[in-house]
């Protein structure tokens, strides 16, 4: 088994960590909130360090789960970042939903100081962290990749190697462009019924058994019928991993209506409140059109 560093335990990060403890590995980790890091060995065993360094100082894999750019570069860099603890042929896995630029960035870092480096966004929301089948899309050599899969393995159901840096995070575009569509869509279709005094429940039953039915709408329609928007992943973090799949999109030129359109309803939910509602929150804003 493996001496693992993992970086940032929100909602993603503190079931991903576990993860690693129940696989066997020694892990610690690290986290701004010194609290969020002292309930998670409270819990999961193994022990907490201070800054991204100690947290990495010996680790053979040094995972991170943060928040954006900015927040992968702070902990990546500087004298407590985990790059200034981790030791030649050590390997970072990088689990944020960032720009590929930022990933290609530190990469290059990485490799100058003789480091492995794969950034390996995820997909499958705070359940799929918990319950540890979380889908992951990566990029980085191969040799990196194949040494970090065994230890991602841990929590997710299907792991694989996209290309080389920076694939990942475009393959994870792809699996936000195709959510904004399909829960745009989900939305659209629940306001029909409700308009049309139909049974919703009832409809999806039938409708999610053929060419329509999706992930989506199996896991969110009843709530999205409810009203109820306290789980999944928040409307702010959806926004800002549309804003890099818009700026992607202007970079390679690839046109993308429907999400540049999505993004601005998502707009319109944050104006109502809902910056933390879940994503399946845009049929809340059709109900208070109509």
């Amino acid at each position: 088994m493996a001496k693992v560093a993992f970086l940032g335990l929100g909602v993603m990060g503190f079931p991903m960590a576990g993860h690693l403890v129940k696989a066997g590995h020694e892990v610690t980790v690290y986290n701004r909130s010194c609290t969020k890091a002292s309930d998670w060995v409270g819990k999961h065993g193994g022990r907490s360090a201070a800054t991204p360094a100690e947290a990495a100082a010996g680790a053979q894999f040094v995972m991170a789960c943060v928040g954006n750019d900015d927040d992968l570069r702070s902990v990546c860099l500087g004298e407590t970042g985990a790059f200034a603890g981790m030791a030649k042929g050590a390997v970072f896995v990088d689990h944020t939903t960032v720009s590929a630029r930022v990933t290609r960035e530190l990469s290059a870092v990485a490799a100058g100081q003789g480091l492995g480096f794969v950034d390996a966004p995820i997909s499958g929301g705070q359940a799929g962290a918990e319950n540890g089948v979380l889908s992951v899309m990566c990029g980085g050599t191969e040799g990196d990749y194949a040494r970090a899969e065994p230890i991602i393995a841990a929590y997710s159901r299907i792991c694989r190697r996209i290309g080389e840096s920076g694939a990942g995070q475009m393959a994870k575009m792809m699996n936000q462009i195709c959510i904004a569509g399909l829960v745009q869509g989900l939305s659209e279709a629940l306001r029909f019924g409700e308009k049309a005094g139909l049974d919703g429940k009832a409809v999806v039953e039938v409708i999610s058994q053929g060419a329509a039915g999706s992930w989506q709408m199996a896991n969110r329609h009843a709530t999205m019928l409810d009203g109820k928007f306290d789980h999944g992943f928040a409307v702010d973090w959806m926004r800002k991993d549309l804003g890099i799949c818009l700026e992607t999109a202007d970079e390679i030129g690839a046109p993308l209506p429907v999400t540049a359109l999505v993004d601005q309803f998502y707009k319109d939910v944050q104006a109502m409140g809902g910056n933390r509602w879940d994503t399946s929150a845009l049929i809340e804003r059709l109900r208070r059109l109509s």
